[in-house]
């Protein structure tokens, strides 16, 4: 059972910058996909790396501002989020697909696609 751990939420002015990370002991096999979630919307797909980090794809809404990378040598998958607005606000959660479901060059922000979950950490943008 695979256990991801975020971290680096927290409150920042809009223009800010805050780097999230997920850590699991065995990320480096699997696929990862950040999502988030806000207060009385539905959860949505924001960004995702394939396991051999070669592939990604990002949101519209946050193309250009938010960078997905991954350092496999501290089992770790970075979320940088760059030039933030209020509406990026909300729950942040990354999820994680072995390479035997997704294979080492694809990846998905689609909900279903993934088998793991963090227990999320929150972003607040505000002035």
């Amino acid at each position: 059972q695979l256990q991801l751990v975020e971290s680096g939420g927290g409150l920042v002015q809009p223009g800010g910058s805050l780097r999230l990370s997920c850590a699991a002991s065995e990320l480096p096999y699997y696929a990862v996909g950040w999502f988030r979630q806000a207060p009385g919307k539905e959860r949505e797909g924001v960004s995702c790396i394939s396991t051999s980090g070669g592939s990604t794809n990002y949101a519209d809404s946050v193309k250009g501002r938010f960078t997905i990378s991954r350092d496999n040598a501290q089992n770790t998958v970075y979320l940088q989020l760059n030039t933030l607005k209020p509406e990026d606000s909300g729950a942040y959660y990354c999820a994680a697909v072995s390479v035997l479901s997704t294979g080492w060059g694809t990846c998905s922000t689609r909900e279903d696609e993934y088998e793991y979950w963090g227990q999320g950490t929150q972003v607040t943008v505000s002035s």
